[in-house]
């Protein structure tokens, strides 16, 4: 059973998606999660908070169901963990799209809230170090500067595509189709 915290950062991703940065109101909030207002500002003791922790919520959720394996299977490639590290961003499951809308929101919500601008920042420094890290794993002589601008546009063409596929101007197949080629020109950039 997940804590009381848990339940109310997943409420938050709910309420984020549904109504975006400026819908998200503590009241409603505490109703989709099914506690109080007094619980919420006793976990995060303000808005601000609720939001900082959302986001890092989203980042760790993401984490887990991109790098899940199943038992008793062989471990990956580094190119193929490069591969299901981005593709399963890209998946219609009702945990990505929360996941990849409310990322979107927060995003667009940090061009007018400087405190959400930073933590938004380090959070998209900490992605693209983790997959410039699986191109490594695949290019192991790649610069690190190489690895960096590889993992950048592939982050950044990413978030595009999963707004495009939200916004239901690009089927999801195609989405996956075309990260997936960006995946091979990165990764082919990159050859010695």
């Amino acid at each position: 059973m997940a804590s009381r915290k848990t339940s109310i950062m997943e409420a938050a991703a709910r309420v984020i998606a549904r109504h975006g940065v400026r819908g998200l109101r503590v009241e409603e909030l505490a109703a989709e999660a099914g506690v109080s207002t007094a619980l919420i500002y006793y976990h995060f003791k303000d808005r601000t908070g609720v939001l900082r922790q959302t986001l890092e919520f989203i980042s760790d959720r993401a984490e887990r169901y991109t790098t899940e394996r199943a038992e008793g299977a062989p471990p990956p490639t580094p190119r193929e963990e490069l591969e299901q590290t981005l593709l399963l961003e890209l998946q219609d499951t009702t945990e990505v799209r929360e996941n990849s809308i409310a990322w979107g929101e927060l995003r667009a919500s940090a061009v007018f809230d400087e405190t959400l601008r930073e933590e938004l920042a380090r959070a998209t420094r900490i992605w693209v170090q983790e997959i410039a890290e699986l191109l490594g794993g695949v290019r192991p002589m790649a610069s690190a500067v190489a690895l960096a601008g590889a993992a950048e546009r592939l982050t950044a063409l990413l978030e595009g595509l999963s707004t495009r596929w939200l916004s239901g101007s690009l089927p999801l197949p195609q989405a996956r189709t075309l990260l997936a080629d960006a995946i091979d020109a990165e990764v082919d950039r990159l050859a010695p």
